[in-house]
């Protein structure tokens, strides 16, 4: 049997971007480990240990048993608590340990994905600890390891991959969001239409609509006269997606036609991870 075929794309996307994580990381040298991230908390050395703890609780390994520090400021939840053990556990180790477990991991991992027989709706382990199906679990893979490439490279000064095969899944699950965004958070009245016009490496137009009971729905048609219209960038987009940048700052790089208090509302409640 072989890898079917609904779950190739999100692990091709996935391995283009590990695989570019593993050579932006590889020729660092000590200190540049320490370069702080979009993440609070979070330095280079720990956003790639947090990818290889993951990827490694994928395998099946047992997680570190590990007591983190009481100073954690950036710890703010049950869940980022649990995301923090793969970090701190790996916090001393130096640019050479990093790099020889971050390729070994990879190494393991591929291998893994390249024997996968599961059906896409089997029930696997996610790193959340709860049961997903196998298709969602690996589309999620992808797009943390994109979306983390994409803090490196911020960190490093070394932009790139912004329309790659991981991009491409981040930009299919982010819009998936908007009707959620727009409509429930948000709060969007009926009949509001709101779109979002991306330009940049990856373009799309999608408009979210809010129908008489307050649900939203997105599509890729045009709306005639919208209640708002949002016109930025992908990589800004994406930023704010992920909450890596806050609407304050990233104002002048972010144009709004229409019902500028609505408007205010969506940026307000943009970001979807956590």
């Amino acid at each position: 049997m072989t890898v079917h075929p609904s779950l190739q794309s999100s692990i091709d996307a996935w391995t283009h971007s590990i695989e570019a994580i593993t050579e932006l990381v590889t020729p660092l040298a000590e200190g540049e480990w320490s370069r702080a991230t979009d993440l609070p908390g979070w330095s280079v050395r720990d956003v790639v240990s947090h990818i290889i703890g993951l990827e490694c609780e994928m395998l099946g390994d047992p997680r570190p048993i590990h007591s983190l520090p009481r100073d954690l400021y950036h710890v703010q939840s049950e869940s980022a608590r649990r995301m923090e053990v793969q970090v701190d556990v790996r916090r001393h180790h130096t640019a050479l340990e990093m790099v020889s477990e971050l390729e070994y991991t990879v190494i393991r991992r591929s291998r893994q994905l390249r024997n996968e027989t599961r059906q896409p709706d089997a029930l696997v382990r996610s790193p959340f600890d709860e049961d997903r199906t196998l298709d969602f679990v690996l589309q999620l893979r992808a797009f943390d390891v994109w979306v983390h490439e994409q803090d490196l490279r911020r960190a490093l000064s070394a932009p790139g991959n912004l329309d790659s095969p991981g991009a491409q899944v981040a930009r299919d699950i982010l819009v998936k969001t908007l009707p959620g965004v727009v409509a429930k958070r948000a709060q969007a009245p009926a009949g509001s239409a709101v779109v979002f016009d991306v330009t940049g490496p990856l373009e799309f137009m999608r408009t979210v609509r809010v129908d008489a009971e307050g649900h939203g729905t997105v599509d890729g048609s045009v709306s005639l006269g919208p209640t708002v219209t949002f016109a930025l960038d992908w990589d800004v987009f994406a930023r704010l997606a992920c909450g890596r940048s806050r609407p304050q700052a990233v104002a002048d790089q972010v144009k709004i036609d229409g019902d500028q208090k609505l408007a205010a509302a969506i940026l307000e409640h943009f970001a979807v991870t956590p």
